[in-house]
């Protein structure tokens, strides 16, 4: 990758400068990515050994849970070392795979919550359909495009973006090397090519949410259909889950990229980028398991299981 500027790191705006906030700020986020690792690991394990769990619906979830445990871990664990040994830089390489790694995860967890759109309609709205359409070569072949999308699109994204010239500074208001403050770097006559690539991000983005938008007007007309309470109960609790998760991740994203910058303070930078980076990868989990039951069965199994099992 060619880099015209002569930037060879970039310094990260801390939350404090004072130290006991800055080891307030690391035990904070401790916690935060201790609990993000932990709730999406127990869903993979729960899922991967509970043979009842091993339909389409529960393999994207685990997907999901990937997802997420890799865009939780690319920006928290360095602004926790950063509060940690009081320092702001991160290498000029390291924010480059940073940004990398991060559009990849955030691009294919939205990928991924189409594709598990469509599951849920194929289910609920062609159940008789559903067993030949959504088999297992298919939903291997859905998650694999799904990340190899992501890779593609995040590697054009990195690339338009890291080989603009950065010559009026370094620093970024942002806890970890986020797209819009890097543009906010470079030079005005520079980033044509990348404003295209992020046009062309918002179209796809848009289109994934009309395409959920238009699956869950499918679905709960036909959930409403459902004679017995239990069923819909059933598929409502299916359906939820999935419907506050892309509420919450799309909602957070695009407040954050289509704010205007320069108007808004710092602070506020920090905590929109905190909504939409820290905080989906950490409640996804819970939102899963608290409205699944057949999760929540699952996850109650494993703990009951092995602690009658060790007695």
């Amino acid at each position: 990758m060619s880099n015209g500027s002569t930037v060879t790191e970039f310094l990260l705006l801390g939350f404090s400068d004072v130290r006991e906030l800055q080891v307030l700020h690391f035990i904070v986020f401790l916690l935060m990515y201790l609990t993000a690792l932990v709730g999406n690991l127990l869903t993979m394990v729960a899922i991967i050994l509970d043979r009842h769990l091993h339909t389409p619906m529960y393999f994207f979830l685990v997907n999901l849970s990937i997802l997420d445990l890799g865009s939780v871990s690319v920006s928290v664990p360095k602004s926790m070392a950063n509060s940690l040994l009081d320092t702001r830089s991160i290498s000029y390489s390291a924010c480059v795979a940073q940004v990398f790694l991060y559009v990849v995860f955030s691009a294919a967890d939205l990928a991924l919550l189409t594709v598990m759109a469509y599951d849920r309609y194929v289910a609920i709205c062609h159940p008789l359909h559903y067993e030949r359409v959504m088999n297992r070569r298919a939903c291997v072949h859905m998650a694999t495009s799904a990340w190899i999308t992501a890779t593609v699109y995040s590697a054009l994204h990195t690339g338009n973006t890291f080989r603009l010239p950065f010559h009026q500074s370094n620093v970024l208001t942002q806890f970890f090397c986020e797209i819009p403050q890097l543009l906010k770097l470079a030079c005005s006559s520079s980033y044509c090519s990348e404003i295209g690539v992020i046009g062309f991000g918002f179209l796809l983005c848009f289109t994934c949410f009309l395409f959920i938008i238009v699956s869950y007007v499918q679905i709960f007309r036909a959930v409403l259909r459902i004679p017995s309470e239990q069923g819909r109960h059933k598929a409502f609790s299916t359906c939820l889950p999935h419907l506050a998760v892309v509420s919450l991740l799309l909602s957070t994203a695009f407040f954050a990229y289509l704010k205007p910058s320069s108007s808004s303070p710092s602070g506020l930078d920090l905590a929109v980028g905190v909504l939409y980076a820290v905080v989906p990868p950490m409640l996804n989990p819970v939102i899963y398991s608290l409205r699944n039951q057949e999760l929540k069965a699952a996850l109650k199994k494993l703990f009951v299981g092995r602690l009658f099992s060790k007695n």
